[in-house]
């Protein structure tokens, strides 16, 4: 059951990178907000059934639960909750335009190094060593990857980096309040209301896409295999392998993506930003030691929403 439960999970690092290749198709046609909404509103809809289904297992009488099961401060948070995804989704979909599938891949995993930093400035939560470590790693990383060695930051990656923060915001958030709520109805919130903001400022500022067949193979495949498949593979193989698998398997996702943006969209890295990977990815594993050795995993990840 372990060794089937790490394949799957090596599945969902598989198709979270090469989710940024579909996401980097769609950018390239300059849809960034349209292709959001539908995307997270997508989402929302292959992940009802299963809540419905939760909600209807919790409930006394066996019925299914309606909106008025749900607190107003469920509510309250899953619109913040939805708002941080709204950010992260939108600048990492905008710096997509302008930067590789590689690049973003490496550049959003970052968030995993900045959410112990972030819980030490703003919670006064104790800062182990290895995180600071893992912040200077990964700091000379996203330099080299961006960069090249050279001193200038690419448009693209600096956005992708500004996203990676508020990815960093909507993991505390998940993990400091939304885990007090049945996690089911509440990533259906949170994706529901990403989705209609995206809609809200698509409808502003883009004129609708011409039809594509791309375009619709890049919502579809991000909709329905990288958030609505991957999140209830992700729930069950939790279930049943060790937290280090978990963490090491899954943190390969940024891999995954350097490697799809080669064989999809012959995308290419120099030696140096080869070696900033390479960097970001140890300050990734290295911030995740002192989870490895807990015995027990992060479930806020089980509702990160992509």
């Amino acid at each position: 059951m372990r060794f089937k439960a790490d394949l799957t999970l090596l599945l969902v690092s598989i198709i979270w990178g090469s989710a940024f290749v579909a996401q980097r198709v769609a950018g390239q046609m300059g849809s960034v907000y349209l292709f959001n909404a539908a995307r997270y509103l997508l989402a929302a809809l292959v992940v009802l059934p299963l809540a419905l289904r939760v909600g209807r297992a919790s409930s006394p009488t066996g019925q299914v639960a309606n909106l008025t099961y749900l607190s107003r401060v469920q509510f309250k948070w899953m619109f913040i909750a939805g708002f941080l995804l709204f950010m992260g989704s939108a600048l990492q979909q905008v710096g997509l335009v302008h930067t590789t599938a590689g690049n973003a891949g490496f550049i959003t995993g970052l968030y995993v190094v900045l959410v112990p930093i972030v819980l030490f400035l703003g919670w006064r939560e104790r800062l182990h060593w290895l995180s600071v470590v893992a912040v200077g790693l990964a700091a000379g990383g996203a330099f080299l990857l961006s960069t090249g060695g050279r001193f200038e930051v690419r448009a693209g990656d600096a956005l992708e980096l500004v996203g990676a923060l508020f990815w960093t915001f909507h993991v505390i958030v998940l993990g400091k309040y939304a885990s007090k709520f049945e996690a089911m109805s509440f990533s259906v919130g949170q994706l529901v209301v990403c989705g209609l903001l995206n809609l809200g400022v698509g409808a502003f500022v883009e004129s609708v896409p011409a039809f594509e067949w791309s375009l619709v193979g890049a919502v579809v495949y991000t909709a329905l295999f990288s958030l609505g498949l991957c999140y209830t593979l992700q729930i069950w193989a939790q279930r049943h392998t060790p937290p280090a698998d978990a963490a090491l398997i899954l943190s390969l996702e940024s891999v995954f993506a350097v490697l799809s943006g080669w064989l999809l969209l012959e995308e290419r890295l120099a030696a140096l930003q080869v070696l900033g990977c390479v960097l970001i990815f140890a300050a990734v594993l290295l911030s995740q030691f002192k989870e490895w050795t807990s015995g027990k995993m992060d479930e806020t990840h089980l509702v990160e929403g992509r």
